[in-house]
C-alpha cells in the first residue's frame, strides 16, 4: 500500500467510518421530528443519517472503561438531589427583594484526560440551576465554570470541589481502575 493510501486509510478510520449508532441515532430523531412512526419516515430516516455521518463523520470516543450499576445508579440519585436542591436555591433568590450579586468564573483543571467524561462532566454540571460550563479546552482539559452568587474565594474554591466531586462520581460509574486510581490518588493528595 502506498504512503498515501496508508494516511487516507488511517484518516478515514480516525474520522469515523462507518458509524451504525450514529446512524441510528439521527433517524431516531428524524422520526421524532416528523411526529410520525411509519416505516418510510424510518427508512428516509436510515437513509439521511448514512448520508450525514458520511459528510460529516465523528470522530470515534475512546472508552475502555466499565459501567459500575451501583455507582451509576448513587451518580444518578446524586445529580437529581443536586438538581432539586439548586433548584429550590435560584428559586428562592429568584424571589428575593435585594438585587443579585452576581457570580464568578472558576477554572477547574479536570483529573482524568477523557473527552467522554468531559462531557459528561460538562452535561452534568450545566444541568443543575446555578452553574452553567462557559468553556471546555479538550487540550488542557480544563472546564471553565460560572457559578450562580459565587462572589468570595471560599465560594470559587467551593465550586471547584463540587465539579472535582462530579468528576469523581462519573470515573467511579464508568472508569477504568487505572482512572479511578488517578482520580482517587489525586483527591487524597490534596487532602493531605
Amino acid at each position: 500500500m502506498s504512503p498515501r493510501r496508508i494516511g487516507q486509510h488511517i484518516s478515514s478510520r480516525t474520522r469515523g467510518g462507518f458509524q451504525p449508532r450514529a446512524i441510528i441515532a439521527l433517524a431516531l430523531v428524524w422520526v421524532l421530528l416528523w411526529d410520525r412512526i411509519s416505516l418510510g419516515n424510518a427508512i428516509n430516516g436510515l437513509i439521511i443519517g448514512a448520508v450525514i455521518t458520511q459528510i460529516f463523520p465523528l470522530p470515534s470516543i475512546q472508552y475502555f472503561g466499565r459501567i459500575h450499576p451501583w455507582r451509576l445508579l448513587v451518580l444518578t440519585a446524586r445529580f437529581f438531589v443536586d438538581l432539586v436542591s439548586a433548584a429550590i436555591e435560584v428559586s428562592i433568590a429568584t424571589v428575593d427583594h435585594r438585587p443579585p450579586r452576581g457570580g464568578s468564573i472558576v477554572e477547574v483543571h479536570l483529573r482524568v484526560r477523557n473527552e467522554l467524561y468531559m462531557t459528561i462532566i460538562s452535561a452534568l454540571v450545566s444541568l443543575v440551576p446555578g452553574s452553567i460550563v462557559v468553556e471546555a479546552r479538550r487540550t488542557a482539559n480544563v472546564l471553565y465554570v460560572h457559578g450562580f452568587h459565587v462572589t468570595t474565594p471560599e465560594g470559587l474554591e467551593e465550586l471547584r470541589q463540587d465539579v472535582l466531586d462530579v468528576e469523581t462520581r462519573v470515573v467511579r460509574a464508568l472508569g477504568s481502575a487505572e482512572e479511578l486510581e488517578a482520580v482517587m490518588g489525586t483527591s487524597r493528595k490534596e487532602s493531605a
